[in-house]
């Protein structure tokens, strides 16, 4: 009788455990114990942006402190500039010289070594007129056996270097109203590209050790103190832009397959207003086991898949780690 009593007992403790383990979640949901409603558990999510020098020094300024709200455009930090700018004059230099250089290419000479070349050939024309003269004397005194032949020769020979020197004078002075040749002005413009890629790339440097804000954006968190020295790459102010804010979310492998790129969904929070919504950005392909951070009693499917969304309008900032719940999909995508 009594071994009777115990086999009874054990029968109905199996089927008490067997009845939880496949009407549990029903009937404490009945009773208003343990269940969300088949809400999607997760929580926020929030994708810093690392702002980092490329080149090392010391940090002389950093207006902004963690916790603080930036402005798009406001000044982050700034690592000592001295070399930068220097390295900008030093480009600004070179351009100005190679634009110089090439302006002197298209004048040709200037007006003042023209005015000499002109008056050398008024002089040499002058000079000639009268060895012109000298000669036609020497012709007709040779004719009239009065001179002899080497004082003709010697006025005939300068009557021609007269007129040589002439035209080469002549000559010089169209050259020097010429530019230079169109290799060496191609040149001389390509010098004046290269010079302002030079500049660009100085002055570029100069910016990224003075960044500023991209976006309207929270300072998650600083790095370094004014006076400390930076290495290159290393950050010195994370900010977290209002938009890089998404919720992480688990569905289970029986709903996934109405989770879609850019459905709308809405969730809750503590302490949030209410309507708040999402758009579903990413959905994993991958299966995983649901993760410790939203394991509960009434969440331990096995299997889940990743679910991301970007919140709509959210109006108050949504903290990074902040739990959520997100509503069921229902029976239409």
């Amino acid at each position: 009788m009594k071994r009777a009593s115990l086999v009874a007992v054990a029968a109905l403790a199996a089927a008490l455990l067997v009845s939880y383990v496949v009407w549990g979640d029903r009937l404490l949901a009945l009773v208003g114990i343990g269940t969300d409603d088949g809400r999607y558990l997760g929580y926020v999510e929030g994708e810093t942006s690392l702002i980092a020098p490329p080149i090392a020094g010391r940090l002389i300024e950093r207006p902004v402190d963690r916790g603080g709200r930036v402005k798009k455009g406001d000044r982050l930090f700034v690592i000592d500039p001295v070399a930068a700018k220097a390295e900008v004059a030093r480009a600004e230099a070179m351009l100005a010289e190679a634009r110089a250089r090439h302006e002197n290419m298209l004048t040709g000479k200037r007006q003042e070594e023209q005015d000499v070349i002109r008056a050398q050939r008024r002089e040499i024309e002058a000079a000639l007129v009268q060895a012109e003269a000298e000669l036609k004397r020497q012709t007709e005194l040779v004719a009239r056996n009065i001179s002899t032949h080497q004082a003709f020769e010697q006025a005939d020979s300068q009557v021609r270097q007269l007129k040589s020197r002439a035209a080469s004078l002549e000559a010089q002075e169209r050259v020097g109203d010429l530019a230079a040749r169109q290799a060496e002005i191609a040149a001389a413009a390509a010098l004046i590209e290269q010079s302002q890629a030079n500049l660009a790339q100085a002055k570029k440097r100069l910016e990224d050790l003075m960044p500023v804000a991209p976006e309207d954006a929270l300072v998650e968190n600083t790095f370094f103190n004014v006076g400390e020295w930076v290495p290159a790459g290393s950050p010195v102010v994370s900010l977290l832009p209002d938009f890089r804010v998404k919720l992480r979310f688990f569905v289970p492998e029986e709903d996934v397959a109405r989770a879609r790129t850019g459905r709308e969904v809405a969730f809750t929070c503590d302490s949030c207003p209410a309507g708040l919504k999402a758009t579903i950005i990413y959905v994993s392909p991958r299966a995983e086991y649901t993760p410790p951070v939203i394991y509960s009693q009434s969440a331990r499917t096995k299997l889940v898949f990743l679910v991301e969304a970007r919140p709509l309008n959210a109006g108050t900032p949504l903290p990074p780690g902040l739990p959520v719940s997100v509503e069921p999909f229902g029976s239409t995508p």
